[in-house]
């Protein structure tokens, strides 16, 4: 079985590759930054010896780059099982004033990355009739906030995209979840203080994406919405 996983260098990505390598799964990551996706890399050859792992750096803020990411993929000849669309970042700001530029850098990331990856490895899924696609959204995307601007509009259409996809998939056999966090405690939160556990882990991400793709053939779980135990911020 194995995985294949964007934004995979830190964070949510990082704790959903060691999941599923703790549970035998071969990993194929990428991320933006080569140098910190190498660390993962070595980190989980290191932690789960008995896994092949494969990384490759891709921009995905760039046009193009998607699809290449998806003909890499390809050329490893490993037609994932599991896919984490998980790339993403994030910009405050509001629609009224927020900078020119804003939404478009925020949808070729949030949105589109996931959309022409998505597209580049769908048909050697279908040919198989299996698998299993989490795309990566918000609690943005559910309920609009103050500052949210771009970012949630972006997340929003993620969420459209995904509920799209999961229509289309289900004579083939591939799976659609949609994956809708609320805080949790990554490089985006880096400088809050959560001595007191009041916004998430990303182990709890991780542990919901595994036990979802883990569900009998019959089963689909269509979304996870989690927040922290007080709730939103």
């Amino acid at each position: 079985m194995t995985i294949l996983i964007t934004g995979a260098s830190r964070g949510i990505g990082k704790a959903i590759a060691a999941k599923f390598a703790s549970q035998g799964y071969d990993l194929l990551l990428s991320s933006r930054s080569e140098v910190a996706l190498y660390k993962a890399m070595e980190e989980m050859q290191t932690r789960f010896p008995e896994v092949s792992v494969a990384a490759k750096a891709f921009d995905l803020s760039v046009p193009g780059e998607a699809q290449k990411l998806g003909a890499w993929v390809l050329g490893t000849n490993k037609i994932p099982d599991v896919v984490i669309n998980n790339a993403g970042i994030f910009k405050p700001g509001s629609v009224h004033n927020e900078e020119d530029g804003f939404l478009e850098a925020q949808l070729q990331v949030n949105l589109l990355s996931a959309y022409h990856l998505t597209r580049a490895i769908l048909p050697a899924m279908m040919e198989r009739k299996s698998g299993h696609i989490f795309n990566m959204s918000s609690i943005a995307g559910v309920k609009a906030y103050a500052n949210g601007g771009a970012y949630s509009i972006s997340k929003y259409a993620l969420n459209g995209f995904s509920s799209n996809l999961r229509q289309e998939m289900k004579p083939f056999g591939i799976k659609v979840t949609t994956v809708m966090p609320g805080a949790v405690h990554t490089e985006s939160w880096a400088d809050f203080d959560n001595r007191d556990n009041r916004i998430m882990q990303a182990n709890d991400v991780a542990e919901l994406v595994y036990s979802a793709s883990q569900l009998s053939l019959a089963a689909c779980v269509e979304e996870i919405i989690v927040r922290p135990q007080l709730g939103d911020l």
